[in-house]
């Protein structure tokens, strides 16, 4: 069987909003003194883990306490900002609703934080569609390294090379596409021309559909 799961990304994949992020990064950047630039953001931090972020950002290894500070610093205030506007990507609940109905087992594969993930959760209620849950606690290297993806896949007991994921970041498709994975990518944040590595790239789920996924089965 052709795909055995399917495996998301969260952040710019089950939700649009890395605008959100942005802002969020913005504020910080600006509380630091330092310039932020949207470039940036995507090169080296959008898909990343939070360690590997700020480690970056600061151009030094702070220490896990630093790390934990700036995280709840800068998520606690882009909670704060997407709350009034949080909702899934469009056509999200309808292709869930196909995969549940065929079976296929559906994990999340995010860099994200356990308050985030619960955050999304709570305002959209699809936490059952999904087998697993691995974040940015359960891997030691993060995106664009194959670990999440891998341990996403072995969490619903498949091949990763028969599995497709969903990604809108440019380490996410390194990451699944190191663990064998097909990817599917969605221009929540990059242009098509940036996210040419996947193999197939669509603007939400209104343009995918299960019959879609097969067909990567032979690219």
């Amino acid at each position: 069987m052709f795909p055995q799961a399917v495996i998301f990304d969260l952040d710019g994949t089950l939700i649009d909003n890395n605008a959100y992020h942005i802002e969020a990064f913005k504020a910080f950047y600006d509380k630091i003194g330092k310039p932020f630039s949207l470039e940036e953001y995507k090169q080296h931090i959008n898909g990343r883990v939070n360690r590997e972020i700020f480690n970056y950002v600061f151009n030094t290894t702070l220490s896990p306490e630093k790390i934990e500070a700036y995280t709840n610093e800068k998520e606690g205030l882009y909670r704060e900002l997407y709350a009034p506007h949080i909702k899934p990507v469009e056509g999200l609940i309808d292709f869930l609703n196909e995969l549940e109905k065929a079976n296929i087992p559906k994990a999340v594969a995010t860099s994200g934080i356990i308050p985030n993930i619960n955050f999304m959760f709570e305002y959209i209620p699809i936490r059952n569609y999904f087998l697993s849950v691995i974040d940015s606690t359960q891997i030691k290297t993060g995106k664009p390294h194959p670990e999440i993806f891998l341990k996403a896949a072995g969490s619903v007991h498949a091949d990763p090379s028969a599995c497709v994921a969903f990604e809108d970041s440019l380490a996410g498709i390194q990451s699944a596409k190191a663990a064998g994975m097909k990817v599917v990518a969605l221009t929540t944040t990059h242009t098509a021309e940036d996210l040419h590595e996947a193999d197939l790239i669509i603007k939400d789920y209104t343009e995918i559909s299960l019959d879609k996924l097969r067909a990567l089965k032979t690219l």
